[in-house]
């Protein structure tokens, strides 16, 4: 990595960044954004990834680097909400007034966030929540992603087309390290959960336990941290971020499911077993894109952005983009020209030797990711309302490297 590549790691929250714009302060520059000034994932340190290696640390699991500095407990809850930023739940102090209680001590007293990962996706935070390793190792490089093997985007949420999910994704995942050191491991989560790929690939390790009632998950998932002297458990809630895809956050269905998460939670902390930690986090923030072409870049509608490429992938805000071949060049000029002010466009070299997808990323996993990269900076998005129907209309969206999107909490309580 020459002098000039040196990524810019993620400022404290609060702090100014070069670039501006959605989620945070300081002078917005002129001309193209440089990629070298978005703020890259505290991977090794302080990113979603590190979460569970550190916890299975304290545990005795061995062979797991404690990349988050976290007091030991002998039973550990990771409950996981959706789409539940640290920016989003600061912001609504009398929806969530549980969860703002713990603020000041989140990620063991230090009062800030962690980071999820580049993309801010669910797929790409859950692969590295179970596997412990940033995007670039496990391989799951966002919503969409190119399989180089046939040609075709890969939907790692819905996975599909279908994939060998152990061919795509070969590591074990913490939970199985665990249990096989004699953690006793255990996720409670909706039952239509337990045969998905993604959970098989990242997810998968000890018993699973499946339940409609979220109410039931909670209870449920505190009878299992009392279950043995050392034992992990996962849980996951999915509505709020369905809530705020549909509806927005500035809306009340979504403030309402704020209020059921705060009420979740204060559930499960309150019926802890002795020598027991709950974190509560979540797997990426949300920004609501308004209406209009100003905001909605149509990719089917507009012949420079289309020009030259054969695929697209990522959502609208963090696009791959895979250029027909030897038009790569192009794709990057063109990109970088029409988001010029609005979005970090790097090359795909720019951004693997900037570290957005991790210190490194391995040789199967290259050709999944862009040719182009385009990370919106400001609340817009590229959509493609052909090719993405459904995905081209939601309201609240996530997948940059803004704050409003990267940063999550890392609650605590202990007993």
């Amino acid at each position: 990595m020459t002098a000039e590549n040196i990524p810019h790691p993620f400022p404290a929250p609060g702090a100014p960044t070069p670039s501006g714009g959605a989620g945070y302060g300081g002078a917005v520059p002129d001309g193209p954004l440089d990629p070298r000034t978005a703020p890259v994932p505290r991977y090794g340190s302080g990113s979603l990834a590190d979460l569970l290696p550190s916890v299975a640390a304290g545990l005795g699991v061995p062979g797991l680097a404690a990349g988050l500095r976290l007091p030991p407990a002998d039973r550990a809850c990771v409950f996981l909400v959706d789409g539940m930023g640290w920016e989003a739940l600061r912001a609504h102090p009398d929806e969530a007034p549980f969860l703002t209680s713990l603020l000041a001590g989140s990620t063991a007293g230090t009062g800030e966030p962690i980071t999820s990962g580049f993309p801010s996706t669910t797929a790409t935070s859950l692969a590295s929540v179970g596997t412990g390793r940033v995007p670039g190792e496990h391989g799951l490089p966002g919503y969409t992603a190119l399989d180089p093997a046939t040609g075709a985007l890969m939907n790692q949420l819905r996975w599909q087309p279908w994939t060998e999910p152990h061919v795509w994704q070969p590591y074990p995942t913490v939970f199985q390290q665990a249990a096989a050191a004699g953690v006793q491991v255990c996720q409670v989560t909706a039952p239509h959960f337990e045969h998905t790929p993604l959970t098989k690939i990242a997810l998968s390790g000890g018993t699973f336990l499946g339940r409609l009632s979220a109410e039931d998950r909670m209870d449920l998932a505190a009878e299992r941290l009392a279950a043995a002297d050392r034992t992990l458990v996962y849980t996951y809630y999915a509505e709020l971020d369905g809530n705020g895809h549909r509806h927005g956050m500035d809306s009340d269905a979504w403030r309402g499911q704020l209020m059921y998460v705060d009420r979740l939670a204060q559930r499960l902390a309150e019926q802890l077993p002795p020598r027991s930690v709950l974190y509560v986090t979540a797997d990426h923030g949300m920004v609501d894109i308004p209406q209009g072409p100003e905001a909605r870049i149509d990719f089917d509608e507009d012949w420079e952005l289309s020009a030259g490429v054969a695929q697209l992938g990522g959502e609208g805000r963090m696009r791959h983009v895979y250029a027909v071949p030897g038009a790569a060049g192009d794709v990057h000029a063109v990109w970088r020209e029409v988001l010029a002010e609005q979005a970090w466009v790097a090359t795909r070299e720019e951004a693997v030797d900037l570290g957005w997808f991790g210190p490194g990323v391995e040789p199967r996993v290259r050709g999944r990711i862009g040719d182009v990269i385009a990370a919106m900076r400001d609340d817009v998005a590229v959509v493609a309302t052909r090719r993405e129907p459904k995905e081209s209309e939601l309201i609240g969206m996530h997948g940059s490297a803004t704050s409003a999107e990267q940063l999550v909490p890392l609650l605590e309580v202990r007993t």
